[in-house]
């Protein structure tokens, strides 16, 4: 018997008035849950209490999974969770769980595995049907208010007639998901080679679209860690496809509607081949990661559009994401109302022609032209979503302009556009703080310094791991996921532990303050405590303590962020050389090995594995300043592209760090480069020290 279906439509309406009787998530601090603290479904939050009533009264679960920003979790609860006769039939037959996948990532993989396994796909909104003890027998995204109406009735029905047949679907299907993402052991001898790499790479060419960059067909997401890596790869292994493709990418993206092209930011993804029209929600962990890819591709290239998307999606993320203690906020919503009060999706962002036109004055023809108002940056209903498709020096070339008076101009618009913008309803802000994301902010504004040397990024940078460091660890030196209306709660995961410990690492080498590189050592020594598999030598996605859940998952699969199992993996290489911890490097080395053939055979899923394996297969540095110069020298020194080294670095004795014993000289500051601890003779010139780094 057919137990699913699934509508690809997915990607939060606030209808609640006090004129409404609440229900039990008037009670949490997500703006995703308190979305529906209103709703006539009577709504619980997922946790014990909740678990065990429903197994109590012998009720089937609904567990619906969506975020704040979701415009289709938005149209699910308008349709369905708002209606009362649906509520009814939830109410009478289910015990409803509402679930903040970014508060709750492990419950969100779990059943988004589960949907998966049964229909091929997933996405958001997320709604699995499940046991009372929580195994899924149902699933799938967004459902209009008839269909949903008629899986309550069908799967009710199914449970109270022929309870056994619920029970073995489930059964199978818990077994499903248990057994999914298994990770042996991997016996063999790790032995990596670069052609490994360069096979893996020419694998991969075949899903790229050289033409409109990103991967071929739409939806069009940004995948930064592909992106960062193949900008490395083409840099270490000259390849000019992967240049070009790269190149392409960034351009088209910068130039897209994804991109928002009067405040900046960029939305989660395009629902089309050309960039141009996004599911408008604007998300921290995008944003975090897409600064740091144009930081580098800035390094690498020194393009002046790669500077702007910088620059101007920091001044975004410094007016609308960050809170006055330096933490950052998780998103915008794709929904905001239009002038006729009404949510409407991308209301906020998207404009009609005589609007323009009131506000340009005479320079609307040439604004028309350069942002195509015409049928390539036509929207619906008489809207346009900005979109370019050349760049400032041809346009003025072909307009018989000079530079810096288009220039001039399109900032001049921008400010006109901004302020007019500024007074339409704003899309709703989800303030929650999480981890794992503000990490990744964190090494957005580092990779932003590194690039342009710009003190207020450094500022940014440091202000938040100092907020992490006092809100986010706890006394038992783990740390927590969410900070709301000042509490921390939530026990973290391993996401949230590897996302903090890279940032730390790149902090101190940045600042050359220990500080930063001992507490990464201690977060990674508490990852090896809570998470660690002895049997596969990987780590969980949850703690020993997270006991509510049918599966205790892995996560090695690079998305759009990426897995915190390869980011753990990258780190213990580096922490290995800094502390000279041969578990450490020997750990990194095999939990590669386990997945080596799944990263040759799916390179675009593994893409930050492969920056590991390229670590092992080509030549890698460390690059130690002592000397009392060791700051300044080190400012230039970050200021270059080199994917293939490490830092470290002090201005006075320090024995602490087995790669600084003995290298402190009172009179000269030096520069060495090292192989595996043995250093080349030491330079007092960086450029000359740079002569013995290999690409």
């Amino acid at each position: 018997m057919a137990l699913f279906f699934l509508l690809t439509l997915s990607c939060s309406k606030s209808n609640s008035t006090t004129d409404k009787k609440s229900n039990d998530l008037i009670h949490e601090t997500s703006p995703y849950l308190l979305q529906h603290a209103y709703n006539p479904v009577n709504w619980k939050a997922w946790n014990r209490k909740t678990l065990e009533l429903a197994k109590k009264e012998n009720k089937l679960l609904i567990i619906s999974v969506g975020y704040s920003a979701c415009h289709w979790c938005h149209v699910m609860e308008e349709e369905s969770f708002e209606n009362d006769s649906i509520a009814k039939i939830m109410n009478d037959n289910f015990i409803n769980i509402k679930v903040d996948r970014e508060e709750r990532p492990d419950v969100d993989k779990v059943y988004m595995n589960a949907v998966q396994l049964m229909t091929g796909s997933g996405g958001w909104p997320l709604n699995c049907i499940a046991l009372p003890d929580g195994r899924p027998i149902f699933g799938g995204t967004y459902f209009t208010k008839e269909q949903w109406s008629k899986v309550l009735i069908s799967i009710s029905k199914l449970y109270k007639e022929e309870p056994q047949k619920a029970i073995e679907f489930a059964e199978n299907l818990t077994k499903g998901i248990q057994e999914s993402q298994l990770i042996t052991l991997n016996k063999a001898v790790p032995i990596f080679n670069f052609n490994e790499v360069t096979s893996s790479i020419n694998f991969l060419k075949n899903q790229l679209d050289t033409i409109k960059g990103g991967f071929k067909n739409a939806p069009k997401f940004p995948m930064p860690n592909s992106l960062d890596f193949l900008i490395r790869y083409n840099y270490q292994f000259k390849d000019q496809t992967i240049d070009n493709y790269t190149q392409t990418t960034l351009t088209k993206m910068a130039y897209g509607g994804i991109y928002d092209q009067i405040g900046g930011g960029f939305s989660r993804y395009a629902v089309d081949e050309d960039w141009h029209i996004p599911h408008f929600e604007k998300m921290l962990y995008d944003n975090a990661q897409l600064v740091s890819l144009y930081s580098k591709a800035y390094l690498n290239e020194k393009n002046e559009l790669y500077k702007n998307v910088v620059l101007e999606s920091l001044d975004f993320i410094k007016e609308e994401l960050t809170a006055k203690n330096g933490a950052f906020y998780s998103s915008l919503d794709a929904d905001s109302k239009n002038e006729l009060g009404k949510k409407e999706e991308g209301a906020f962002y998207s404009w009609k022609e005589e609007e323009l036109k009131q506000l340009l004055k005479n320079d609307f023809n040439l604004f028309k032209e350069f942002y195509n108002l015409n049928e390539y940056g036509f929207w619906e209903n008489g809207t346009y979503v900005l979109i370019r498709n050349t760049s400032t020096e041809a346009f003025a070339k072909a307009h018989n302009l000079l530079l810096d008076d288009l220039n001039q101009k399109i900032k001049q618009w921008k400010k006109i556009l901004f302020e007019a913008r500024s007074k339409r309803s704003k899309p709703n802000l989800d303030d929650k703080v999480l981890t794992s994301w503000n990490a990744l902010m964190t090494q957005g504004y580092i990779d932003a310094y590194k690039a342009f040397g710009t003190k207020e990024y450094l500022d940014a940078a440091v202000k938040n791991a100092n907020f992490l460091i006092e809100n986010q660890l706890r006394s038992d030196k783990g740390l927590n996921r969410n900070f709301k209306n000042g509490k921390s709660t939530i026990n973290g995961y391993s996401e949230d532990y590897a996302a903090v410990i890279h940032a730390f690492i790149s902090l101190y080498e940045v600042t050359l303050d220990e500080k930063w590189l001992l507490a990464s050592k201690k977060l990674m020594d508490t990852l090896f405590i809570n998470f660690f598999d002895e049997n596969n030598k990987m780590f969980y996605f949850t703690t020993k303590q997270d006991k509510n859940l049918i599966a205790r998952k892995y996560e090695v699969i690079d998305g759009v962020m990426p897995a915190s199992n390869s980011i753990i993996a990258n780190s213990l290489f580096k922490l290995g050389h800094y502390f000279s911890d041969n578990n450490y490097l020997k750990t990194s080395e095999q939990m590669l090995n386990n997945l080596k053939e799944e990263i040759k055979m799916n390179p675009g899923n593994y893409s930050n594995w492969l920056h590991l394996m390229t670590n092992f297969t080509k030549p890698f540095y460390e690059v130690v300043v002592a000397g009392k110069e060791a700051s300044a020298i080190n400012k230039k020194l970050i200021n270059k592209y080199l994917p293939n080294i490490l830092i470290a670095g002090t201005s006075e004795e320090n024995n602490t760090l087995p790669l600084l014993s003995y290298k402190f000289n009172e009179d000269s500051t030096f520069i060495y480069v090292c192989v595996n601890g043995t250093c080349k003779l030491p330079q007092t010139n960086l450029l000359e020290a740079l002569k013995s780094i290999k690409k």
